[in-house]
């Protein structure tokens, strides 16, 4: 048994290994199959790659020898497409690599390619430090681009970030250095780089800011210099000092980093501040270019919005600009008939389209003395003051509350949310108004109220929506003063907030670029697409408010142009206490900011006028805080003086409705409202008042109004009739001198003979009034007394004058002898005329004749008036 099971076991070892034997010869085909797939995916790869780079870089240009030595200009075109200038070379001064002093060539390898002389176009060592720099020390700190490939970047590559562009960098990168020495190609990179102020070149920059050579340059000029062409127009140290001053500390650190300088000289030359060694503006550069104003916004626009290089890429550049328009602004500001206080007061213009948004002209300040020099109408970051109520009160309140342009609110101090009281400039307060009517009086605690109501994210929402950089937003910004995080506000970004209301609500933000052309024949739109930032009933019900502001009593009636339908707003700004203080202000009327942004059909502009530093004040001279507006109307008119410029059409959404003026809550006028007190508003439709106002309405006239002569007292006894009402009524009685108020229908006044009296009665409940009645009443004059026995009937006949005697009505009885002439003046009492020229011509008086005019025969005895109905 043994024996059968070793053999047993023996067999099962022999099978086990048989077993084993056979998976190790499906391993090795298993790996030789799975190489044999690498080798043939490797293979196809590099087929792949290479033809992927054959395709990507069989566009790419030659190595052009002139492209390399110059850079291509812009062609910027205007509205018409016709040439404004050129931009790029137009002021460059050329150094050779032999003229470049050791410390210059040492900063800019430090700061772009430390590495230059040891790669061959493209520095894999060199992108991957960059990476790490970056993440280390903040976006900046170094470039990943050698210089060769910047050199190519500028010379024939467009700046788009593209995986074939950076193929074709690194393509003619190599081509580069292995046509060309270092040397050279460091020539060509210091003399092709953009330095701002429309000028390229690094020997172009000494003189332009130091006004040395490259060789006079110190460490830290040299430095600052050197840290420019990342990005020329923020470490301009004209007109940004403290960025240049950061950005030229960061590559003094990166030349003590690689061993270019000590530590000593590092920190000796960081403290020198770039501010005090650059020219100052007298020493500068006159500008002789009309419009560099304008060119400066294309510039910034084309830098913030693609990767192109305006001064070297060769662009044509499709610009909005009117030169006609821009040609008047420059004369505006430099003109000798605008009464500017002194040549220091600056002003900053800006001019849109208000349908467009397309800014027609620029005017970038007075005086300016450097080419790109601080611009007033777009670098400008002040407080807007009043400027800003339409856009952060009472527009917001029209969108999101449906007030109407009569809603009422009241002039009173005020509490802001944190408990701190806010009051008028001047602390007086004139009580309930409209919002129409604050608005154009300009009164700041309706203001605040009404921001108040709308609510503060609600306000800033609307006014971010119109282009205005509010970073944060607090009661004190409803009038316009701005701090913390929101500096200001510039005139360019005011006029196109403004341009929305215009606009029917439509917002365009402003822009200077229509399109450009590449070299290649490329284009590209950079007009901005239009967004819907309110209801068109909001932008019409604020525009017609802003219409008041320019009419008397308005804040803004030297902005007025006659003959055109325009809507604006006036703005200043005040100084704090502490700023008084502190600045030594004397003047208590004095502002720093003094605005005016308004608009029509056709054009916006905004105006703001002041002096580069805060500190200086506008006094309250003469027209010095109304330059703004002046200004306005001026440019205003010349663009609007050959074009029709229709009025703002109300939309469907909005009804006109008549208030009744003063009424809380606001009332619609009843059709006897007096003129006067009906006020003409505008309402979103559907939410107008419908309550019809009581106060006017007339009262029924009294009837049947009548006087009488009470001969035995001597007095007139006026009546009236008048139907009962449910409401107290008093009747106002008058004889066109004097004026009676009685609560009865009978008035009772004392009489002179021989007088005429015209009565008028009124009856009146409260402010309500009756249309008035008339009568008349003639008392008769006094007789005239006669000597007896000497007159018979006014004459010699004794006939019987059947009109003389006792005045009796009875015809038949006869007159004797002399009673008849003594009678006869009695009949010309009963008959309100003397009868005492009645004669009888014959004994039977049936011939008397009426000579005094008086044949009414048998008329009322007691001599009342025939008009006593009063018709």
């Amino acid at each position: 048994m043994a024996d059968q099971y070793q053999s047993r076991e023996e067999r099962r070892k022999k099978l086990q290994e048989k077993g084993k034997q056979k998976p190790r010869k499906k391993q090795k085909g298993l790996f030789k199959k799975i190489f044999l797939s690498l080798v043939i995916l490797g293979i196809v790869c590099i087929i792949a790659g290479v033809g992927t780079f054959a395709y990507l870089v069989k566009d790419t240009p030659p190595l052009d020898p002139k492209l390399l030595k110059d850079p291509i200009p812009s062609k910027i075109l205007d509205k018409n497409e016709e040439l404004v200038t050129e931009v790029g070379a137009v002021n460059r001064e050329y150094v050779s690599y032999k003229d470049i002093p050791q410390t210059v060539e040492n900063a800019i390898l430090a700061t772009e390619d430390y590495r230059f002389y040891k790669h061959h176009g493209i520095d894999p060592i060199r992108l991957g430090g960059a990476i790490l720099a970056n993440f280390q020390r903040g976006f900046g700190a170094e470039g990943g681009s050698t210089i060769t490939q910047q050199v190519v970047k500028n010379s024939f590559l467009t700046h788009e970030k593209t995986l074939k562009r950076k193929v074709q960098e690194a393509w003619l990168s190599y081509q580069l250095e292995q046509k060309y020495t270092k040397h050279q190609i460091f020539e060509m990179y210091v003399n092709k780089v953009f330095i701002s102020e429309n000028s390229h070149g690094i020997a172009t920059a000494a003189k332009i800011y130091y006004g040395k050579s490259l060789k006079e340059l110190s460490l830290a000029e040299a430095a600052q210099i050197a840290g420019m062409p990342q990005s020329p127009n923020n470490y301009n140290p004209f007109t940004h000092p403290d960025l240049a001053e950061k950005r030229r500390n960061i590559v003094l650190s990166l030349m003590h980093q690689h061993g270019f300088i000590s530590k000593k000289q590092m920190e000796d030359a960081k403290k020198v501040h770039v501010k005090d060694t650059v020219l100052k503006p007298e020493e500068r550069k006159v500008n002789t270019k009309p419009f560099d104003s304008f060119v400066d916004a294309v510039i910034d626009e084309v830098k913030a919005n693609t990767d192109f290089d305006i001064f070297t890429d060769g662009l044509t550049i499709y610009t909005t600009l009117d030169q006609d328009a821009q040609t008047h602004v420059d004369e505006i500001l430099n003109s000798e008939e605008m009464p500017y206080p002194d040549d220091e007061f600056q002003a900053g213009i800006a001019l849109l389209d208000t349908k467009s948004g397309e800014i027609r002209a620029i005017g970038g300040g007075r005086n300016q003395k450097v080419q790109r020099g601080f611009n007033y109408a777009i670098d400008t970051q002040r407080q807007p003051g009043s400027t800003i109520k339409p856009v952060l009160d009472y527009a917001p309140a029209i969108e999101y509350l449906n007030w109407g342009t009569y809603q009422m609110i009241e002039d009173k101090p005020i509490t802001y949310s944190t408990g701190q009281k806010f009051g008028n400039w001047d602390q007086s307060y004139k009580g309930p108004m409209t919002i129409r009517t604050a608005l154009q009086l300009s009164r700041n605690t309706p203001a605040v109220q009404a921001l108040q109501k709308v609510g503060l994210d609600k306000a800033k929402e609307f006014a971010v929506g119109i282009g205005i950089p509010l970073k944060e937003i607090y009661e004190s910004y409803a009038i316009g003063g701005f701090g913390g995080k929101t500096i200001g506000v510039s005139p360019l970004e005011m006029a196109g907030a403004y341009s929305a209301f215009g606009n029917n609500g439509i917002y365009n933000k402003p822009h200077a670029v229509n399109k450009i052309k590449l070299r290649d024949g490329t284009v590209i739109s950079m007009a901005p697409e239009p967004k819907v930032a309110m209801k068109d009933s909001t932008a019409f019900m604020t525009t017609d408010m802003l219409k008041s502001v320019l009419e008397y009593p308005g804040t803004g009636v030297r902005a007025k142009v006659p003959g055109l339908p325009i809507a604006g707003k006036t703005g200043t700004t005040n100084y704090t206490d502490e700023e008084i203080n502190k600045w030594d202000i004397p003047d208590s009327k004095a502002v720093p900011d003094a605005w005016f942004t308004g608009y029509t059909t056709n054009y916006t502009a905004s105006i703001w006028t002041g002096y580069k530093d805060r500190s200086t004040p506008i006094t309250a001279a003469g027209d010095n805080q109304r330059i703004a507006q002046l200004i306005f109307k001026d440019l205003m008119a010349y663009v609007s003086k050959d074009i029709d410029t229709p009025d703002f059409e109300m939309p469907s959404s909005v009804q006109k409705v008549r208030i009744e003026r003063g009424s809380m809550p606001p009332v619609l006028a009843s059709e006897y409202t007096p003129s006067s007190q009906v006020s003409i508003e505008y309402a979103v439709k559907g939410h107008a008042p419908t309550t019809v106002s009581q106060r006017y309405y007339k009262l029924d006239a009294p009837s049947n109004f009548a006087g009488k002569y009470d001969e035995a007292n001597k007095s007139i006894v006026l009546s009236w009739k008048y139907k009962n009402t449910n409401e107290s009524v008093t009747f106002d009685v008058s004889d066109g001198t004097k004026h009676y108020s009685v609560k009865d229908t009978t008035l009772t006044l004392p009489a002179e003979p021989g007088t005429k009296y015209n009565f008028t009665v009124v009856a009146i409940s409260g402010s309500k009034k009756s249309d008035p009645v008339s009568t008349s009443v003639e008392i008769p004059k006094p007789e005239i007394p006669t000597v007896p026995g000497n007159e018979n009937g006014n004459g010699q006949d004794n006939g019987n004058g059947q009109d003389n005697g006792n005045g009796n009505s009875n015809n038949n009885e006869n007159g004797n002898g002399n009673n008849k002439g003594n009678t006869g003046n009695d009949n010309g009492n009963s008959n309100n005329e003397s009868g005492n020229d009645n004669t009888g011509s014959g004994q039977d008086g049936d011939s008397g004749t009426d000579q005094g005019g008086q044949g009414t025969p048998a008329t009322p005895a007691d001599g009342q008036d025939t008009n006593s109905d009063g018709t």
